[in-house]
């Protein structure tokens, strides 16, 4: 059987956004050495099963991919007292970016990257000598779906981090990999344009691949690995992105059909966030799994302690997203952490030294810490039902459709909000997108794909960004531009 590699640049990219120490001493769990073999079935599954670990990281949806951006798009801010934090939030706050001084994403997305290739074309390679009686066609088919909607989020969320999504310097996309690398590969950047023609292949391929009934069996939380819905409802949200209204609204509709999800209700809403699988399901399409045994988990840099006031308390809420909730919207609801955990949805710290401000309560934990010597975990969502609402009322504000209004409403009318009696504008769609998803990283990725601009002041900074700005895209860590000689930095960087 021919041997798998790891990219080299995978590899180093990944150590150099981590501990280099425990990098090299720890046999991450799905790494592709020599002792585990992809030459059956069980080591495939394996391989795929340890490839969602790394999304828990820090540098993904564990922390900062997530907390980040809600501080650059200015739906959160370092507290008013600023000894009440720790200083980790400094850089996305200030916009203080450089090539040393930049997000990890690159090397932890590029090492699932190369973990889904190695098993692709394994099962690519060596289809006939896989299937066996115990594991038909059909099986190794699931596998390859999940293994190719992994690379596509990778690919996007590198897309997302690195790139203008405006269509500003669009000829720098990130490096496209679908197929294992040798040591001695260095790969360019593919255009926006390709970037996403690979990703948007990747996701219909996992999708025509992927048995209906099709789930990951024997892991604690379902919802954290990828299934045929989840596979749509991203395909939705990268159709969106691409400004492909039809295909967008398309794949939310379909779903919204499936009935496989349910809208929270206002009374629910509050209580979701800190569950082990939220509300028992509910809305959630796709999450991360916070738990202390994965070896990837942010630990105290987990978004429920950074964002906890007797935690490291980086990451308060501004005023700027607070002040945006009318009366009776549960979204907006403010109470006192400690006392009203699971009731509201924003809180002050209970002893009120950071004077008055505000938290979220997304992130209040699932109760599996101890407050004097571990950090508590949460789950991360990822997909949603809401947003499946959303995509299809942005689709038909750009013209693929009438929903716009009843979508609108549908959420609104289970958040106690006031229902929208004109029809939407692009403008309303946006707001509500912010009053709906904050917290969940997805504003400065709406303004950055929009052609938006950000202008406001908080008690601490204040911040002007327009349209087109180099800040849109994050430079590459300076580590890859150094080993890749053909890999092209983000201008201005």
């Amino acid at each position: 059987m021919k041997k798998y590699i790891i990219a080299l640049f995978a590899i180093l990219s990944l150590a150099a956004s981590c501990n280099i120490n425990e990098f090299l001493t720890e046999d991450p769990v799905m790494s592709q050495s020599t002792e585990l073999t992809l030459s059956d079935y069980n080591g495939l599954n394996k391989a795929i099963a340890g490839a969602y670990s790394p999304l828990a990281g820090s540098g993904w949806y564990g922390a900062f991919f997530v907390l980040d951006a809600e501080m650059r798009a200015g739906n959160a801010m370092i507290p008013i007292n600023t000894n009440f934090q720790s200083g980790r939030m400094q850089t996305p706050y200030t916009m203080n970016y450089n090539p040393d001084n930049t997000s990890g994403l690159w090397g932890t997305a590029y090492y699932v990257i190369s973990a889904c290739n190695n098993v692709i074309n394994a099962i690519d390679n060596n289809a006939e000598a896989l299937i066996t009686s115990s594991h038909p066609q059909a099986d190794l088919n699931n596998l390859k779906a999940e293994a190719l909607a992994l690379r596509a989020l990778s690919h996007f969320d590198l897309l997302r981090l690195y790139c203008h999504l405006d269509g500003s310097n669009g000829e720098y996309g990130v490096c496209v990999i679908t197929e294992p690398q040798l040591p001695t590969d260095m790969p360019a950047r593919a255009s926006v344009e390709e970037t996403y023609a690979q990703i948007i292949k990747d996701l219909t391929d996992a999708e025509s691949l992927m048995s209906d009934g099709y789930q990951r069996g024997s892991v604690a939380d379902p919802k954290a690995t990828f299934n045929k819905l989840a596979i749509q409802a991203l395909l939705a949200r990268v159709y969106l992105y691409h400004k492909e209204y039809s295909k967008a609204a398309e794949y939310a509709t379909k779903v919204i059909n499936s009935n496989k999800f349910q809208l929270w209700t206002a009374e629910e809403y509050p209580s979701v966030w800190g569950k082990e699988i939220a509300g028992n399901g509910g809305e959630v399409i796709f999450e991360i799994y916070g738990k202390q045994t994965n070896s990837y988990d942010a630990w105290w840099e987990g978004p429920s302690h950074m964002t906890n006031p007797i935690g490291y308390a980086d990451c308060a809420a501004s005023a700027q997203l607070t002040d945006l909730f009318e009366d009776g919207d549960v979204r907006g609801t403010r109470g006192v952490r400690g006392e009203d955990d699971g009731k509201v949805l924003f809180c002050t710290d209970q002893d009120q030294v950071s004077g008055g401000q505000l938290w979220t309560m997304k992130y209040y934990g699932k109760g599996d810490g101890n407050a004097t010597s571990t950090p508590d975990f949460n789950n991360v969502i990822v997909l949603r039902l809401s947003e499946m609402y959303l995509i299809r009322a942005e689709a038909a504000v750009n013209g693929a459709g009438s929903t716009a209004q009843a979508d609108l409403n549908a959420i609104r009318s289970n958040r106690g909000a006031s229902l929208l009696t004109a029809v939407p504008t692009k403008n309303d769609v946006a707001l509500e997108r912010r009053l709906e998803l904050n917290f969940e990283g997805h504003l400065w990725f709406d303004l950055d794909r929009t052609g938006g601009s950000i202008s406001y002041s908080d008690a601490n900074i204040t911040r002007n960004i327009a349209a087109g700005d180099k800040l849109w895209a994050l430079p590459i860590p300076k580590s890859q531009v150094d080993i890749n000689e053909n890999l092209v930095q983000n201008p201005g960087y």
